[in-house]
């Protein structure tokens, strides 16, 4: 594997960017977004608890962190629709770049686009509604790393998606993040999102149904 190679891909994402608005706003406005939003959310959640619960770490820090997983993996797929789009996977397939060095590539500028996401979003919640990551203390290094790991994971799936059914399957890969959420425990404990408690609560025979 040659680093140049895989600069390569970084330094063809920059170009596009750097001449492209619309490539370089959707990297923190949305995140700028859901931070905000999930902010006064958490904000209205705490003026209804009397025990002093606070909701912006669990809460706000979950969004945050999942958010900088959807960063991550759109980091990968965009990079990789980049390519799908402009139909250049024949220039690159003409080219003596390896598919670990494209993979390479399309992490590393992964890497750069979700930390600008992540910046803002720490930015905001900091300073807007007091979140201070040093409640989470040294398990925050696993939790990036973990949810960087996983992101790129799915982006790589999505990407084999598209690469293998065609650009049409550019829909299958955007709803990935929001079908994985709700198994995962991202605003809840995972004891909630098992099979089996899925099944005691939504089957005929669970808890909810007392004629069984």
């Amino acid at each position: 594997m040659k680093i140049t190679h895989t600069l390569a891909i970084v330094l063809r994402q920059f170009y596009l960017m750097r001449g492209s608005l619309s490539r370089v706003l959707p990297l923190f406005v949305w995140a700028g977004i859901d931070i905000v939003l999930w902010g006064f959310i958490t904000k209205y959640l705490n003026s209804f608890i009397s025990s002093g619960f606070n909701f912006v770490p669990s809460l706000l820090g979950a969004v945050l962190l999942w958010d900088f997983l959807i960063r991550v993996m759109q980091g990968v797929t965009m990079t990789f629709f980049e390519d799908v789009w402009s139909r250049n996977f024949l220039n690159i397939f003409a080219t003596a770049l390896s598919i670990s060095e494209y993979l390479m590539g399309l992490v590393l500028s992964s890497i750069a686009t979700s930390s600008i996401g992540l910046v803002v979003m720490v930015v905001l919640a900091t300073a807007l509604f007091g979140l201070s990551f040093l409640v989470y203390g040294v398990m925050l290094v696993p939790f990036f790393l973990v949810l960087f790991m996983c992101g790129i994971a799915l982006g790589i799936l999505g990407s084999s998606m598209v690469l293998r059914l065609g650009p049409p399957a550019e829909w299958f890969v955007w709803p990935i993040p929001a079908i994985v959420s709700p198994f995962v425990g991202v605003f809840y404990p995972l004891e909630y999102c098992s099979f089996v408690y899925l099944v005691k609560t939504l089957g005929p025979c669970g808890s909810r149904w007392s004629g069984c």
